[in-house]
């Protein structure tokens, strides 16, 4: 039996979006689903409690992050990621290759795998595909991610083909030091930038490998909303209709729904969490920076539409003011608000999906929250 599998429920007539079931060893979760990201083996000021009880499933942790600090060896002894941070639902782990191509000054690309620079003290490291599913072993995470190459945007053709290349080769010597494909699935990356005949090659080569799932990667990574969405729609077609898709890194909510529609079923990004920390907070009328001046005297909730413990017991002005203050108490209030948020989203975006009207929905929440204004701001 495979540690993960995917129920297609309902396909919105509308747009081809899926509604889903996601089995995993640590519960069955409603798709398409957002996974928020707790990189450190924690999802920054909130308790487990608090994200069950903002209804979220599976959460995402870092595996460059956890394999300097405290180290996989730690967190093996500890019973695994589960036990380590007392988190009964199912955890993805990423692979690590995203954090040694963005934080990593020196590093050097080998077919073995890559050399590079630890971000925190210098020292030399060097992580490989059987290095990656060693330390997710050891993690024990419920989805573990291919070992890839991240290449950056935009990227010649020449150098897009080789990395693709290199990334289907090393995805194959991931499915072999895998150690525990029973009770952890292992997903493959599509990567190829936004070259649609290196994508396809990416997707052919992985579907042939026959993961459990596949993540689309090397988007948001700098390039136009509609890249992203042209490169989405050629791509999702190309995997198999009976296993998940995952979208990395994206979490504005133009893009969840965008994403939605064009056939993905998971997504993960730090978004919610990091403005949460510098006072902005997306409502159902927009993004609104509640550390500016105007919210001093403003006693109404941040979104008086949202029935989330900040929006049911907090003003603006107080929050406004633990902010101010740089009160650990303002972050958990606005950090909480943000996953609520998008998780309620997620939550309409099945029930639009379930009516067979994603598309009006999508209208709908555009209007309301200002993507269709000029000046409309990225999230």
């Amino acid at each position: 039996m495979a540690a993960i599998t995917y129920e297609l429920i309902k396909t919105d007539k509308q747009t081809g979006a899926r509604l889903g079931k996601l089995h995993t060893p640590h519960g069955t979760y409603d798709t398409p689903m957002f996974m928020p990201v707790g990189t450190l083996a924690t999802v920054k000021t909130m308790s487990p409690e608090e994200l069950k009880s903002m209804g979220a499933g599976t959460i995402l942790s870092n595996t460059y992050h956890l394999w300097l600090r405290p180290g996989h060896n730690i967190v093996k002894e500890a019973g695994g990621l589960h036990q380590f941070m007392n988190w009964d639902q199912a955890i993805l782990t990423d692979s690590g290759g995203f954090q040694v191509f963005s934080l990593s000054k020196m590093r050097d690309i080998t077919e073995e795998g890559v050399h590079f620079r630890n971000h925190l003290n210098g020292d030399k490291l060097f992580l490989s595909p059987e290095k990656s599913m060693e330390i997710q072993n050891a993690l024990g995470s419920d989805i573990m991610m291919a070992f890839d190459e991240c290449p950056p945007y935009p990227a010649t053709y020449e150098y897009m083909k080789e990395s693709v290349e290199r990334t289907s080769r090393w995805a194959e010597r991931c499915l072999h030091a895998h150690k525990r494909p029973d009770v952890q699935g292992l997903f493959g990356i599509v990567q190829g930038g936004a070259y649609e005949d290196l994508r396809r090659q990416s997707a052919n080569d992985l579907v042939s490998l026959d993961f459990p799932g596949y993540a689309v990667g090397g988007l948001s990574v700098g390039e136009q909303k509609e890249v992203m969405n042209r490169m989405l729609e050629f791509t999702t077609p190309l995997l198999p209709s009976d296993k998940p898709r995952y979208l990395m890194g994206v979490g504005s909510p133009d893009s969840l729904i965008d994403g939605a529609i064009r056939g993905i079923d998971m997504f993960d990004c730090v978004l919610p969490t990091r403005i949460a920390r510098n006072g902005t907070v997306m409502t159902s009328k927009g993004r609104l920076v509640v550390k500016n001046a105007q919210y001093a005297r403003d006693f109404r909730p941040l979104d008086e539409h949202c029935d989330c413990y900040t929006c049911r017991n907090y003003s603006r002005a107080y929050i406004r003011h633990l902010i101010k203050c740089d009160e650990t108490f303002g972050i958990r209030l606005t950090t909480y608000h943000n996953l609520y948020f998008l998780l309620k989203l997620m939550k309409n975006i099945r029930q639009a999906i379930r009516e067979d009207r994603l598309l009006d929905f999508r209208e709908e929440f555009f209007e309301q929250y200002g993507f269709n204004r000029p000046d409309a701001k990225n999230f």
